[in-house]
């Protein structure tokens, strides 16, 4: 049994005894988030998880109150969505996803993930600092009774399996010679001065003779990359996982803090050799430069929302299980208690993955990248209404649908770039979950 009798008594009790819109009971808990969706997600439709390197982690279940909006001011809508809904009272949180495009994903692939989806979960667990939660929340209609019976059916996970795909399959969309050709265009373009920099997406599918289990993926995820933000977001028969290295927007009160990650190099095969790599990248003008053009970038973006910013002159360098990354942490002071939602409305997408002037560079990707990116690129992780949040970029992640798992990554092309290097680089990016998926 994963959550104890005694928890749920107490959470039956407290929801009968609650009144409002939405009853919202919290009390202490020994559960994990990351077992809550392990258990949990197989009887819902919705599941999510989010975790940070710091060791903050939540996991939702089911759905009490939910909004998806699209197009251009799609940030814009769902923030004033998220006004409506009214302040939660601590530790809820609202799960917050969306897509590269303002439209959203384009393809049946996606079907389920909108534009910019928020969702507040029918149960949920939280944990951060020494302290965690389960968490309720129910319409009036909203029967306690049941819920303490779908909470007692839960049993605990165990440790979870390494994936046995079997006898499986591995296709490249597009593939790397046609994808060594969309650099080389855009190579061209940027010396011929259409462009500075632009991010291109590539994609493999790995087709297997049995489904994994998404969430065990994301809790290998979360174990084997802790510095990583480890995530997974269920829709329907179809899950979004990955471990991103880089955060895109995190928002205490008038304190937001940014790390652009832009400039990448393979980690080296011993502590000599990886020493010289992450030297040759700090010292890399194209490195240097394309990372140059992200941080310029989002400070200039942050400018009218904040009475300070510390950006620090020179980057510093991140390292990462099989990728190292030239990285700056950027911390500001809002001049007012801008809501994130008009942060992001202004920030995304960033030149990490997008590129500069962003109006050019958006629009060559929609010329020439033979891809649906969905959600791979936009952003995932929590809010709260009253303005907190904490995303990070949707990077090294797979789109989980059945037997079928669909990898992303990406690199970003300036003039110097080279296509069989950036090519390497993507490969590099693919590795942790292609050799998680395709294991024998």
């Amino acid at each position: 049994m994963l959550i104890p009798k005694s928890e749920i008594a107490e959470l039956t009790r407290r929801l009968d005894a609650a009144s409002g819109p939405l009853r919202l009971v919290a009390i202490p808990t020994a559960t994990a988030p990351l077992d809550f969706a392990r258990a949990g997600a197989p009887l819902f439709g919705s599941a999510q998880y989010f975790s940070t390197p710091a060791g903050e982690s939540w996991a939702g279940l089911g759905v009490a109150w939910e909004a998806s909006r699209a197009g251009p001011s799609r940030f814009l809508q769902l923030g004033r969505a998220v006004a409506v809904l009214g302040d939660l009272p601590e530790p809820f949180r609202l799960f917050i996803g969306f897509a590269f495009s303002p439209d959203g994903p384009r393809t049946d692939d996606w079907r389920g993930y909108g534009g910019a989806d928020a969702v507040l979960p029918r149960l949920a667990v939280g944990r951060t600092g020494g302290d965690a939660w389960l968490m309720a929340a129910l319409p009036p209609s909203a029967d306690a009774a049941s819920v303490a019976g779908l909470l007692g059916s839960l049993d605990a996970p165990g440790s979870p399996e390494p994936p046995d795909p079997g006898p499986h399959s591995i296709a490249s969309h597009p593939s790397p010679a046609e994808w060594r050709e969309t650099v080389a265009e855009a190579v061209a373009s940027i010396r011929a001065g259409s462009l500075d920099k632009v991010v291109l997406g590539r994609s493999v599918v790995v087709t297997a003779e049995t489904p994994s289990a998404p969430f065990d993926l994301a809790a290998h995820l979360a174990a084997a990359y802790p510095q990583c933000y480890a995530f997974g977001w269920q829709a329907g028969d179809a899950a979004f996982i990955g471990a991103s290295p880089e955060l895109l927007l995190d928002k205490a009160g008038t304190t937001v803090r940014l790390n652009p990650l832009a400039g990448s190099a393979a980690r080296g095969e011993g502590e000599d050799d990886d020493r010289w790599l992450g030297e040759a990248l700090m010292t890399s003008a194209k490195d240097r430069r394309e990372h140059a053009i992200v941080v310029d970038d989002i400070r200039e973006r942050l400018a009218p929302f904040t009475r300070d910013l510390s950006v620090p002159d020179q980057p510093s360098l991140r390292r990462m299980a099989t990728v190292q990354h030239l990285s700056t942490e950027i911390v500001g002071s809002l001049g007012s208690d801008a809501s994130p939602f008009r942060i992001l409305d202004a920030l995304h997408p960033t030149p990490a993955v997008g590129g500069t002037p962003r109006p050019a560079a958006v629009a060559f990707i929609d010329k020439v990248e033979n891809l649906d990116r969905g959600w791979y690129t936009g952003g995932i992780g929590w809010a709260t209404p009253s303005g907190d949040c904490s995303l990070a970029l949707s990077l090294r992640c797979a789109l989980i649908r059945g037997v079928s798992a669909r990898l992303y990554a990406g690199a970003g092309i300036v003039a110097d770039s080279h296509p069989e290097t950036e090519l390497v680089e993507t490969r590099l990016k693919l590795r942790p979950l292609l050799e998680l998926l395709s294991a024998t």
